[in-house]
């Protein structure tokens, strides 16, 4: 793995493990987001917190590594109606004023977090191929 890469692997780590114990921190601000049509406000920030803490650590491990990733990935689609509604309703974000351009931008840069998380699902090295021969 190059050095670049293994860097933003540490920062793609930490980033969720941060966010997931913020969830801990903060959960009044993630229950204040929460799309009234989702049941169990409390206990689904606590699961999504425990889900991001969990892919965040998986993803430095090396044998965990292509789950944590693929279950980013998942972890990203599965909060996406959260952030259109949040978009839709212009809600604030963990305390912050509510600000509709950031609620919008943050839709489609999850594109961009799911592209980062499936950059480690694929091998570092490349894979020999044996000829039949």
């Amino acid at each position: 793995m190059s050095r670049t890469k293994r860097i933003l692997l540490w920062v793609l780590g930490g980033f969720y493990v941060l966010n997931g114990l913020n969830h801990f921190f903060n959960a009044d601000a993630y229950i204040a987001i929460m799309p009234a049509y989702l049941p169990w406000h409390s206990q689904l920030v606590v699961l999504s917190g425990v889900a991001e803490i969990a892919v965040g650590v998986g993803v430095l491990i090396p044998t965990t590594r292509l789950t944590a990733a693929w279950g980013i990935i998942l972890l990203l689609i599965l909060i996406f109606p959260a952030n259109l509604y949040v978009a839709m309703n212009g809600l604030a974000y963990v305390g912050d004023e509510p600000s509709t351009l950031l609620n919008w931008v943050r839709l489609p840069f999850q594109l961009v977090l799911i592209a980062w998380a499936y950059w480690y699902t694929k091998p570092t090295t490349p894979v020999p191929v044996i000829s039949p021969t």
